[in-house]
């Protein structure tokens, strides 16, 4: 068999549209608004073949750095020859989505802003407050009661051949 190297050459079940979910695109990818400095994932969408992006950057996440009527510029990274390259690609809106990378930053900055409010407000203004993130702790230790039962031992039972 001939060896094609073309570009969209072995995406197969890469740019495979799943199970019931052929036909017209929703008007919410178009509705979407980007802004400059967004965080965005590339996910190649195969029913729009205009502004498609190479199989490479499909799944990556990259930042707008420019956006037109119907596209967006986005710079994604991509290691060549040992070293990290910044592309910039254009793709339409289409093929791309909103990040949720930063969700848990944001949220951890409003609700820490929240609570130096509220600090200042109680005037409690020399106190210093931790906002710092913590390390998972190991689960407390407990202390079962068995309410006069006795705690039964189960030992393995010996293997045996049955001939």
């Amino acid at each position: 068999m001939p060896h094609s190297f073309g570009y969209r050459a072995r995406t197969r079940h890469l740019f495979k549209v799943d199970f019931r979910k052929h036909g017209v695109i929703g008007l919410q990818t178009y509705m979407k608004c980007y802004k400059v400095g967004d965080y965005v994932d590339v996910i190649a969408n195969s029913k729009i073949q205009k502004g498609m992006p190479h199989k490479f950057y499909h799944g990556r996440t990259g930042i707008v750095f420019n956006v037109t009527h119907s596209s967006v510029g986005v710079i994604v990274n991509k290691i060549v020859n040992g070293r990290i390259m910044h592309k910039r690609i254009n793709v339409r809106i289409e093929h791309v989505q909103h990040s949720k990378c930063r969700d848990d930053f944001l949220s951890r900055v409003k609700k820490n802003e929240a609570t130096k409010k509220a600090i200042k407000q109680a005037g409690k203004e020399g106190v210093k407050v931790n906002l710092k993130r913590q390390a998972a702790q190991p689960r407390a230790g407990r202390i079962i009661k068995m309410k006069g039962k006795t705690a039964k031992i189960v030992y393995p039972q010996p293997y045996e051949i049955v001939v």
